[in-house]
């Protein structure tokens, strides 16, 4: 599928949107996960990408950070506005802060350039079977304090209202949750949320959880819930 033309199509395939300025990457890119089975939206800089997430409801975004017109990260902040889609951001900054940021701001997972697109490809393939999975998983109803967990609708509740999360933060919250009291390492919670083996960002899992707790605490600087255990992980409170 060539680049948006601002018109708005219907399509059955799972469909992954990639945002990249660059032609040789975005047409290897969309090869490969043409060849993988997905349908493919390209946009070649921040406007039109966000153009494309207002007509189309693409699976996934694919968004590179160093875009021509509005900053990749501009970009997921619009996005996050309106929608919990999975983000995959592509990133040839050396420095770790843009990444934490983008993860805070709510991207799923980072690949940094350069890059093999085989990677990329087994990143957005977990990711996406990920969520198909928990879709059809008939996982019972968690009730922790004043929070309600429902695996099979996707949500989380605190205090009777419904707090949004993206994918990826809810997987965590699902991991955590599966089992209350439990210490879950950085490592474990990165498997159970990338579903592949891969030498992550361990501090990835620190900006998620900062991102949970910010959502769902009461006091973020108390946390009633998501409890750090220093030295090893992350636990959620079992009562």
């Amino acid at each position: 599928m060539s680049q948006s033309d601002g018109l708005c199509e219907t399509r059955a395939m799972a469909t992954v949107l990639v945002v990249e300025d660059e032609p040789r990457i975005a047409g290897v890119v969309k090869d490969y996960l043409v060849q993988a089975g997905y349908d493919v939206l390209l946009a070649a800089h921040g406007g039109a990408a966000l153009t494309v997430m207002a007509c189309d409801a693409p699976d996934l975004v694919v968004l590179d950070l160093g875009l021509p017109d509005l900053d990749g990260l501009d970009v997921m902040r619009k996005i996050r506005e309106t929608s919990g889609v999975p983000i995959v951001i592509l990133t040839a900054r050396s420095d770790e802060t843009d990444k934490v940021v983008g993860l805070e701001l709510g991207a799923d997972d980072y690949v940094v350039k350069p890059f093999g697109p085989k990677e990329l490809i087994a990143r957005i393939r977990a990711l996406l079977r990920r969520i198909d999975t928990e879709a059809n998983e008939n996982q019972a109803e968690v009730k922790i304090g004043q929070v309600v967990i429902d695996p099979k609708k996707m949500t989380v509740e605190r205090s009777g209202l419904e707090v949004a999360f993206t994918a990826t933060e809810f997987r965590i919250i699902e991991v955590l949750t599966s089992q209350p009291g439990r210490v879950f390492t950085r490592g474990q919670l990165l498997d159970a949320v990338h579903g592949v083996s891969f030498e992550s960002y361990e501090r990835a899992i620190d900006a998620h959880i900062k991102n949970i707790r910010r959502k769902l605490e009461p006091e973020v600087g108390s946390p009633r819930y998501v409890l750090t255990v220093h030295g090893v992980g992350y636990k959620f409170a079992d009562a």
